[in-house]
């Protein structure tokens, strides 16, 4: 596994395998770890907006931090989508409203106890059906592993 983290200007290659790992950061466990971890073995690249250090001083950090974002968003192969129960995370359910509207692969997981789960599963079962939503980071990291094994991504 390649991984870059914000601010990492580095790239992927277009033939690289990579996703970008959407969801909570504000006021959330650091669940991209845990999903790093889990994918630890897999040959692809995560690029991780959660940064270490995020310079809350600096007026000009949250445009530098949005613009890496969309970025990435874009060079991604597939993006991962994870609503821990902590926060409604509204920049999240715009980037899935936004990507669901794309052929873009998406892999989705929802904490059994986030607040909008059935707003989650209804709007992407209406844009997306194709999309099995799973329950746990755990399981969302196998089917990024299965898909991958399935030179799916």
């Amino acid at each position: 596994m390649k991984y870059i983290e914000s601010p990492d200007n580095s790239r992927t290659m277009p033939h690289e395998y990579s996703i970008f790992m959407a969801g909570g950061i504000t006021g959330c466990p650091d669940w991209q770890r845990e999903m790093t971890t889990l994918l630890k073995d897999v040959n692809i690249t995560l690029f991780n907006p959660r940064r270490k250090d995020f310079p809350i001083h600096d007026p000009s950090a949250s445009g530098a931090q949005i613009e890496w974002e969309h970025s990435r968003l874009r060079m991604a192969m597939a993006i991962l989508f994870w609503f821990p129960c902590e926060t409604l995370n509204p920049i999240v359910l715009y980037e899935l409203g936004a990507w669901s509207m794309t052929q873009k692969p998406l892999f989705v997981g929802v904490h059994p106890d986030y607040k909008r789960r059935q707003d989650v599963e209804i709007q992407t079962k209406l844009a997306r059906p194709e999309i099995r939503i799973v329950y746990s980071l755990e399981d969302l990291s196998k089917i990024i592993m299965r898909s991958r094994d399935e030179n799916i991504l």
